[in-house]
Order: C-alpha cells, then structure tokens, then sequence
C-alpha cells in the first residue's frame, strides 16, 4: 500500500508520478480523483494574489522613483578632490 501510494504521488521535481514517468500511464486506483475541483478555489486564490503583487509592486516602483525625486532635488552634488588638495577635517570624535 505505501508503495503504491509512494508511486503515484506527484513529484516536485518532474511534475509526474514515478509510475507515469515508468510506464507512461498512471495507475488505476478504482475511483476517480477529484483534483481539480478541489484546488480550483485555490488556483484562482494564487492567481489573484500574483496580480495583487504585480500591482504592488508597480506602485512600489512609482513611488520609489517619486521620492528619488523629491530627495534628490534637496542634494548637493559631492565635490571632487584630486590628489594634493588641501582639506580641513575635524578630530573633535576621534579618540586617542
């Protein structure tokens, strides 16, 4: 029993059982299984929060882009030093 249970378990792997990956068939259990009626309710679960999470994460890509915007217009760009620049630092954190 566990071995025919075992057989026709679909795998994660190839998507198949190991009986129809074998024998190109699967087996005959004596009633038929109700699969796809039964995860059609989930299906359509999946498929709604895929498009919730594309639309999400299109707003996300908006607003990311209007705060960069907002953000970057309050920056300074940074000076460029070349070597043999004199620059003033302060050691008022530094510890010796």
């Amino acid at each position: 029993m566990v071995e025919f249970v075992y057989n026709n378990k679909v795998q994660t792997s190839t998507r198949v059982s190991l009986y129809k990956a074998n024998n190109g068939w699967d087996q005959y259990m004596g009633f038929k299984m109700r699969k796809n009626e039964k995860f059609k309710r989930a299906e359509e679960f999946a498929k709604r929060m895929k498009e919730v999470h594309k639309e999400a994460e299109a707003t996300l890509r908006k607003s990311k882009k209007e705060i960069r915007k907002y953000t970057d217009r309050k920056r300074n760009k940074p000076e460029k030093y070349r070597v043999d620049d004199w620059v003033l630092l302060s050691i008022k954190d530094l510890k010796f």
